[in-house]
C-alpha cells in the first residue's frame, strides 16, 4: 500500500515536471519569436514630413520594409521639435515620447538637432549636453535596457526656418560626438554620408 503510494506520489511528481518543461519550452519560444523593438526618434526628417506615403516612405518606413520580420520599427517622429527643454517645442515634453517609454524598445535611433539650431533655441545652447544626458538617462533606466544609436544631424543647404548649418556643425555636433564617447555610444554620420547631396532635400 505504502509502496504504491509511493509510486503514486513519484509520478505526480514527474508529471508536474514535465507539464513545467512543456511551458518553459513553450515561453522559450514565444520569447524567440518576439519582434525585435525600434524607435526612431526625431523631428521632421524622421516624421517624414512632406513625403508622399509618409508611413511607407519616411526612412522608418524604410526602415521596416528593409528589415523585414522580426522587426517592429515605430516612428516616433514630431515636426519642428528640439532636444533642448527650454527651446520652443521641446520633445521630452511630447505625450510621443511617453509613448516611446511605453512601447519598451529594443534599440532607439535619435536624430535631434536641427531645430535647436535657430537662434532663438540655441541661445539655450549651453544645456544641449545636459539635456541629452536627460533623455539618454531616461532611455537606458527603461526595463527594456535599449541600444541607442546618436544620429548626427542632417546638413543644412540653406538658411530655411532659421536652422543655422553652422550652429550644427560647430555647436551640435562636437556635444552629440563627446556624449556618445562618454557613453560607448555608437554614432550614425547622417551629417558626413548626406553632404555630398544637396539635391537629397527639397527645402534644403
Amino acid at each position: 500500500m505504502l509502496w504504491s503510494i509511493f509510486n503514486i506520489d513519484i509520478m505526480k511528481k514527474k508529471n508536474t515536471l514535465l507539464l513545467f518543461l512543456c511551458l518553459f519550452s513553450l515561453w522559450a519560444v514565444a520569447q524567440e519569436k518576439k519582434p525585435v523593438k525600434i524607435a526612431c526618434v526625431g523631428n521632421s526628417i524622421t516624421y517624414g514630413s512632406g513625403i508622399k506615403n509618409q508611413f511607407q516612405n519616411s526612412y522608418p518606413g524604410l526602415l521596416s520594409q528593409l528589415l523585414g520580420e522580426g522587426y517592429d520599427v515605430r516612428n516616433f517622429g514630431i515636426s519642428a521639435r528640439v532636444l533642448l527643454n527650454k527651446g520652443d517645442h521641446p520633445y521630452m515634453h511630447e505625450q510621443k515620447f511617453r509613448d516611446l517609454l511605453a512601447f519598451q524598445p529594443d534599440i532607439v535611433t535619435i536624430k535631434l538637432g536641427t531645430n535647436d539650431s535657430k537662434p532663438w533655441n540655441w541661445r539655450y545652447g549651453k544645456d544641449f549636453k545636459k539635456d541629452l544626458t536627460e533623455m539618454l538617462d531616461i532611455l537606458q533606466e527603461l526595463p527594456s535596457k535599449p541600444k541607442i544609436y546618436l544620429c548626427l544631424p542632417v546638413p543644412a543647404v540653406k538658411r530655411n526656418f532659421g536652422i543655422n548649418d553652422s550652429v550644427i556643425t560647430n555647436g551640435i555636433i562636437p556635444v552629440i560626438r563627446s556624449v556618445a564617447k562618454k557613453r560607448h555610444l555608437p554614432v550614425v554620420d547622417l551629417y558626413a554620408l548626406l553632404k555630398p547631396y544637396p539635391d537629397y532635400s527639397t527645402d534644403g
